[in-house]
């Protein structure tokens, strides 16, 4: 599935449990909420992503809110942070488990995915 817009409402991807999304814009508060096994692409986020989130894979290519990933306790979520402001806006469940991507991972990842 892709989708285009912005912003992308009312919570993309909410309670997922399986398939694929690529998103073209930002999202809208609490994207990928609850997501155990799905895996989606978007270029952005709102407050509160990756909320509960158990499983699957989330890959934010651009900004996030505030809360990102409160409540997270399985799936991984690959954000792209070149100005290195996601440590200041990640819920402090997360902030130890913060690795930071280089740029070349980042287009790896989508360019692996895509393929």
């Amino acid at each position: 599935m892709l989708c285009r817009g912005n912003p992308l409402n009312p919570k993309p991807y909410d309670c997922a449990v399986q398939g694929e999304a690529y998103f073209s814009g930002m999202a809208a508060e609490r994207f990928c909420v609850r997501n155990s096994g799905a895996t989606a692409v978007v270029e952005g986020v709102g407050d509160h992503a990756c909320e509960y989130m158990t499983g699957g894979t989330a890959l934010i290519l651009g900004r996030t809110g505030k809360n990102f990933g409160a409540g997270m306790s399985g799936g991984i979520a690959y954000v792209y942070d070149p100005h290195g402001e996601l440590p200041g806006l990640c819920n402090e469940d997360v902030e130890d488990d913060l690795e930071p991507l280089k740029a070349d991972e980042v287009t790896f990842a989508v360019l692996l995915w895509n393929l």
